[in-house]
């Protein structure tokens, strides 16, 4: 079996396969800040499929966002239909806001992917990839100089990266998802 072919099977159950190793990285990344900028990253495997490559300009970050439920607490007094929905209907998934604080935290780079590490039952860990544009490494390199150009700062912030358009509904086509595109706000404005 492949080294990456390996890694990945690691990942799939990774409770068992990992054993102290998980525990003992899930008690150090609890006392962690929520953004930390780090050297490798946790899952190559993944990391490589998304566009990483070990070379300057290439830079790691873990993000903790907190999971679970999006339920307000119980409101009281009165019957108030305007208030009585308890369940936050958010537009983004938490990858999304995973990328975001990545992005506010290091302003200089720009987000290239990112993809899920770890999960418990309060926090889910993501690992961003990110790029530094004003790299010569980066400018040279012809399969991602694409992200130097002025149209792609803050990519992030526009729902460009993969999980973006995920929440935004454009991996799908056709019959049901004509609203979708350019994008809802432009369908909202053509309405009117």
């Amino acid at each position: 079996m492949a080294l990456y072919q390996r890694i990945r099977e690691i990942w799939k159950s990774p409770k068992e396969n990992l054993g102290d190793l998980y525990r003992q990285r899930l008690l150090q990344w609890r006392r962690e800040p929520s953004v930390v900028g780090i050297e490798k990253p946790t899952r190559l495997d993944r990391a490589r499929e998304l566009g990483y490559k070990a070379k300057k300009g290439y830079v790691m970050a873990r993000v903790k966002v907190k999971g679970g439920g999006r339920m307000r607490p119980k409101f009281m007094g009165g019957r108030m239909p305007k208030n009585s929905r308890r369940k936050k209907v958010l537009s983004m998934n938490l990858q999304v806001v995973a990328e975001q604080r990545a992005q506010r935290k290091y302003t200089n780079l720009e987000v290239l992917n990112s993809y899920q590490v770890m999960n418990d039952s309060v926090h889910k860990w993501y690992e961003v990839i990110m790029v530094d544009p004003f790299r010569p490494e980066i400018k040279k390199d012809k399969r991602i100089n694409w992200i130097c150009a002025r149209k792609h700062t803050n990519r992030v912030f526009r729902g460009r990266t993969s999980a973006g358009q995920k929440f935004r509904g454009l991996r799908y086509k056709g019959k049901g998802v004509e609203k979708n595109r350019p994008s809802l706000g432009a369908h909202k404005r053509l309405g009117n």
